[in-house]
């Protein structure tokens, strides 16, 4: 620790708190605060511990890092532009301007070196846990004596705000509960938020608070580099996940913002930007200037991890030698990809069985889970009402991070945050299970799922008023509506067994988005082997030559739109039944197909799906009748709930009728 090099690494400190105040203040709006208060601690991670190489940013064993408090995310640009990531000064010049890739908050897959989306408090930490499991379970699953190939650490840089939040109460407690010892929190403690000093709204222990989880914990002045330094030394050797308080000073130089919320989220002001250049000895008039030897130093920093990555290719190149189905293994699911085949493990169900679609999903589960071991999964405490657990899974935790279930407990935001970190790290394809109504409780994880284009999969089940006694606590109305308006969610609600078994493979199938898979509790008879159609978003499940009328179902609707159709054929009414369990799927399919399957003359046509109706007039059309639910649910046997709200085979028929009189 005596050997650090504090001048040039304070210098470098300074550096970032500059370009921080530039940027900001060239875009007029931003975060100068945070970046300012935080780039010592920052310095020290990135130049003496943080292994990465910018010649290779997705190198499997790197650490990772998450800025979490992604409003401060002039502190990753100014980092990725220091220690030579593709991301030139002219880049940080374009702060926040369109199409720069240097947004207000960080997004994953668009700026080279971020990792993951953040902006919305909580979900930072939150995923970072995610990404720490997946670290911990690969290298259970595949290091072997002699031969540790996966083995790194997990970084956070952490604000108030993000411990205020409730989804990472429930993530660091999963964190604790597990072990997750490679996870090293650096806590930005500057006690500011945007409405003024945290004692406004906050007054519990937060380091005894982590301490209660599980944690190890430390206590360090933010500023002093030697301190961090030590600090992150006994953190990583910490049998626990590590959380550091880091005291810091919001806007670190600034005479007059200093330790204030007028730093947090707004610019300094030219002339407070000249007053703490002035105040930090900062000696080059010119905005945007980085000195020769910050460069030098900061890109010497990353020599280590460069060579940690070459000799990393090494070990794997001796790894494969000795382990070579292991090996294969492993880079297939670090490379995103399925086992060739693995489609021919799908099981098929006999038409005529009746099964609860989130029973159909559990012996989907059951199949496929062998044939992909890159496949983990889990649930928030209701695994034996999802359907969740395949027979073949054993449970992931301290004792077994090679499991691949995880019981989550009640924490559905949390579960889905680290979703998201597993996905992330790479080498996992993550599940998990709720009820559908409680989709609303994950919302903010699922929306940066879909935001990140990263192939999540929610299993909801209990999709409906299906679920009869429990009541409108617990039956989804609005949900699926709600979902489908999330842009990049793929909603799939198959009518039977066979059709839940193409949403689970449309799901694994795709790499670009999220996928939600929306399971009865209440059995449904399966209808026809051939689901084929289902892989298209929609397709005709019943038909009549020369149809005059048309019933659009999804999910269980889809049996009693059957059911509304025998009775028009008594009626001698010609009626075409299109099962559409996924309005995504469909669009994308070509107008000529949409046309076919829902041609545009017939006019006569009627929807019903237990749900909100908002939504289905783009498929009925301006003449068409929408059969749904504009209330609350009852506690009642459902089927007597289905009579009571209207959602009937009679109902479809009087509608017909009246539409064709």
């Amino acid at each position: 620790m005596s050997d650090l090099p504090l001048d040039i690494m304070r210098l470098s400190a300074d550096t970032i708190r500059t370009l921080t105040m530039d940027a900001v203040q060239k875009a007029n709006i931003g975060h100068p605060g945070m970046p300012m208060g935080t780039a010592d601690l920052s310095v020290v991670l990135w130049t003496q511990f943080l292994k990465h190489d910018p010649t290779a940013p997705n190198w499997p064993d790197r650490d990772r890092f998450v800025l979490s408090a992604g409003h401060g995310s002039m502190l990753l640009y100014s980092l990725l532009h220091l220690t030579g990531y593709p991301l030139p000064l002219e880049e940080l010049k374009q702060f926040r301007q369109w199409d720069s890739k240097t947004p207000g908050h960080p997004e994953y897959g668009h700026t080279v070196g971020v990792e993951t989306t953040t902006g919305p408090l909580g979900q930072g930490i939150s995923t970072a846990v995610g990404m720490a499991l997946a670290e911990r379970h690969l290298a259970a699953r595949y290091n072997r004596p002699n031969h540790t190939i996966i083995d790194h650490y997990t970084y956070v840089i952490a604000s108030d705000g993000d411990l205020m939040e409730g989804v990472s109460h429930e993530a660091s407690a999963i964190a604790g509960h597990l072990g997750l010892s490679k996870l090293i929190v650096l806590y930005d403690d500057n006690s500011i938020t945007i409405d003024g000093s945290t004692a406004l709204s906050m007054s519990e222990a937060v380091v005894q608070r982590y301490d209660a989880y599980g944690w190890h914990t430390q206590r360090v002045n933010g500023h002093d580099m030697a301190a961090v330094y030590a600090a992150l030394e006994v953190a990583r050797i910490a049998n626990k996940p590590a959380f550091i308080a880091c005291r810091t000073h919001i806007g670190y130089g600034s005479p007059h913002k200093q330790d204030t919320s007028a730093a947090h989220g707004s610019p300094l002001g030219e002339e407070e930007v000249a007053l703490t250049k002035q105040a930090l000895g900062w000696s080059y008039p010119e905005p945007f200037t980085v000195p020769d030897e910050v460069y030098a130093f900061m890109r010497d920093s990353v020599v280590a991890g460069q060579t940690a990555h070459l000799a990393w290719g090494e070990k794997l190149h001796a790894y494969q030698e000795v382990y070579p189905d292991e090996a294969t293994e492993l880079t297939a699911a670090l490379h995103g990809e399925l086992p060739e085949n693995w489609q021919e493990h799908l099981p098929t169900f006999e038409p005529g069985t009746k099964m609860a679609t989130r029973a159909a999903s559990g012996n989907v589960l059951d199949a496929i889970a062998p044939v992909l071991p890159m496949l983990v999964g889990g649930s928030a405490d209701l695994t034996g009402s999802n359907n969740t657990r395949a027979k073949s899974q054993t449970t992931l935790n301290r004792d077994n991070y090679g499991g691949s279930y995880i019981h989550y407990g009640v924490r559905e935001h949390g579960m889905g945050a680290i979703m998201n970190g597993l996905y992330l790290h790479g080498g996992i394809r993550p599940y998990g299970g709720t009820f559908l109504v409680f989709s609303d409780y994950m919302r903010g994880a699922v929306r940066l799922a879909a935001l990140m284009g990263i192939p999540v999969i929610y299993v909801f089940s209990h999709d409906s008023i299906g679920l009869g006694e429990d009541g409108p606590t617990h039956q989804p109305i609005e949900h699926l509506p709600a979902l489908r308006a999330m842009p990049n969610l793929h909603v799939f609600r198959p009518a039977d067994a066979n059709e839940t078994a193409i949403g689970w493979k449309m799901a694994l199938d795709r790499q670009d988005g999220p996928t939600a898979l929306i399971l009865t509790r209440q059995g449904v008879t399966t209808i026809s082997a051939d689901t084929s159609g289902a892989a298209r978003g929609g397709y005709v499940i019943a038909d009549s030559d020369n149809p005059q009328a048309l019933i659009l179902a999804t999910g269980s609707e889809v049996e009693i739109a059957l059911a509304a159709k025998a009775q028009l054929d008594e009626q001698g009414i010609a009626t075409r039944v299109v099962s559409l369990p996924s309005w995504e799927l469909f669009e994308q399919q070509s107008a000529e197909y949409r046309a076919s399957i829902i041609p545009p003359h017939i006019t006569a046509r009627v929807s019903i799906e237990a749900a909100a109706p908002f939504g289905w007039e783009r498929y009925v059309g301006p003449y068409g009748t929408i059969i749904g639910i504009d209330r609350y649910g009852a506690s009642a046997p459902f089927q007597t709930i289905y009579k009571k709200l209207g959602i009937t085979s009679k109902a479809v028929v009087d509608a017909i009728n009246k539409l064709l009189s």
